[in-house]
């Protein structure tokens, strides 16, 4: 399960967060889970103004995105009154019995007592992983 600022970090700076978020994506026995919402939330952030991505990176990844992500429905309601908009981040990784939720966000270093899957940053997921990444370019 990949938090939204993972994406966006992966799609702007072409560093780790890119280097595993391909990885992850690139794996057949990694299956990234989303909601149709989270996809939906992916869709938009990505498309911001702000960010002036060239269409063609922008379609690039949302192609593979929609080619590799599992889309899955909701099965279990939680609160995060901390954040209510990354409640959906917690129910899709518990609901889809993810092994980690990898995020950059602060914000859920107080949500692991919420779900099971473990909450990772993408320098931890990368530790964890780290032979089989490619080294950085």
């Amino acid at each position: 399960m990949i938090d939204t600022n993972v994406l966006v970090s992966a799609v702007i700076r072409d560093r780790l967060p890119e280097q595993v978020l391909l990885w992850c994506l690139g794996q057949a026995d990694v299956e990234c889970l989303v909601t149709p919402d989270i996809l939906a939330e992916y869709v938009t952030v990505i498309r911001r103004p702000k960010f002036d991505l060239p269409e063609e990176t922008v379609n690039w990844w949302l192609e593979l995105l929609a080619a590799d992500t599992r889309v899955i429905a909701p099965t279990v309601k939680l609160e995060f009154p901390r954040d209510r908009k990354d409640a959906r981040f917690l129910i899709c990784a518990q609901s889809g019995q993810a092994d980690y939720l990898i995020t950059g966000d602060g914000d859920f270093s107080e949500a692991q007592q919420l779900i099971d899957p473990r909450i990772v940053s993408v320098r931890q997921f990368a530790d964890i992983i780290a032979p089989a990444l490619p080294p950085l370019q």
